[in-house]
């Protein structure tokens, strides 16, 4: 069946809403904020692309996110942003279900609350933080802040999260568990994670990122949320999910249409991107992971350029090239009816593969 996209909304390292990402798009620039971190007296500094927040307060008080994490407000501000977008009014969101897939959940809180239990012991670690670290912490705030009575679940599948959470959505909407989706996609960066990136990758972090360079490590942290209202309907605003794809390439190599056009994953790992010289030659393809950076949920926002570009029928210019000689970049331009596959690999071979179309 297919899945039909109303609404986006989301926020990452272009700022929030699906204004700012198509200005983003159109620019072809995204400049990344200087972050510091205290490693061993050595100060680390390093390039990151951050989410903005500056409108959250649009759609709730600032009282009632006193104990709310980053990770839940990035949620909320994306969710309430794609249901503007679709224009649903609050009378009708009560059988809406919620569904994140997210790779890391909400890493700093979880750090937080371990921090406090090394410092003051099982009777005095933070309970705001204990009870936040959960990764289905964010859908409860949001399934709360909406009052929905219509199921909620968090999918964490690292690199896979995007579509193993999505072929769950198309299920919930396939048995009418739920009149409408909000799917989301929610990462967060914090300095534990840029240490453990950094004890990986060393100076691979630096920027900027080449997505179809995958011979080098380039990635560059991100973090941000990101939103698609789905539901049944023939007629949707930003186009329809056509198929959903789960698989490993290594055990059973993917088989792609002669017409597909790709939006691919690749975000710098050079781990992952050998997969991508194997899968997708011959293929038209585009990357578009220099606007908000590298993060297993990045593939949520490969999907929201992906609608984008179905509703403006056209297709946008990544923001590099460089080391796509094993494959043929997609020259930008109206989209005439053709559809859009977005591709992501994991380093083991797995991949998820998303077919959409207007």
């Amino acid at each position: 069946m297919r899945i039909g996209i109303q609404g986006v909304g989301l926020t990452g390292g272009f700022g929030s809403g699906v204004d700012s990402l198509q200005a983003a798009l159109q620019s072809g620039k995204v400049v990344t904020q200087q972050r510091e971190a205290l490693h061993n007296g050595e100060v680390d500094i390093y390039p990151a692309y951050l989410a903005s927040l500056d409108r959250l307060e649009e759609f709730i008080p600032k009282r009632a996110l006193r104990r709310i994490d980053h990770c839940s407000r990035m949620t909320l501000l994306a969710a309430h942003l794609a249901l503007q977008d679709a224009g649903m009014p609050e009378s009708e969101r009560s059988r809406i279900g919620v569904i994140i897939a997210s790779g890391y959940g909400p890493l700093q809180t979880t750090c937080d609350f371990l921090d406090s239990y090394l410092d003051f012991g099982y009777a005095c670690s933070s309970p705001t933080h204990f009870s936040n670290s959960v990764h289905n912490a964010a859908a409860a705030h949001l399934s709360m802040q909406l009052k929905t009575t219509a199921p909620s679940l968090t999918v964490t599948q690292f690199e896979m999260s995007v579509p193993s959470a999505l072929l769950t959505a198309q299920q919930w909407l396939i048995e009418g568990r739920v009149d409408r989706l909000l799917f989301g996609a929610v990462d967060e960066q914090c300095e534990v994670l840029r240490y453990c990136r950094r004890q990986f990758f060393a100076a691979g972090e630096q920027g900027p990122l080449q997505p179809l360079a995958f011979s080098t490590q380039s990635a560059v942290v991100g973090e941000g949320a990101v939103f698609l209202l789905l539901t049944r309907d023939e007629v949707a605003a930003y186009g329809h999910i056509d198929e959903v794809r789960l698989g490993n390439h290594s055990v059973a190599p993917l088989s792609l249409s002669d017409d597909d056009l790709l939006i691919l994953g690749a975000d710098g790992h050079k781990e992952c991107g050998r997969w991508y010289t194997q899968a997708a030659r011959g293929h038209e393809v585009a990357a578009y992971a220099p606007f908000y950076g590298s993060f297993p949920a990045a593939a949520g926002f490969d999907l929201a350029v992906a609608a984008l570009s179905l509703r403006d029928n056209r297709l946008y210019p990544g923001l590099a090239s460089t080391g796509a000689s094993t494959l043929t970049a997609a020259t930008p331009g109206e989209l005439n009816g053709r559809k859009l596959a977005c591709l992501k690999f994991g380093s083991a071979g797995e991949y998820g593969l998303t077919r959409m179309s207007r």
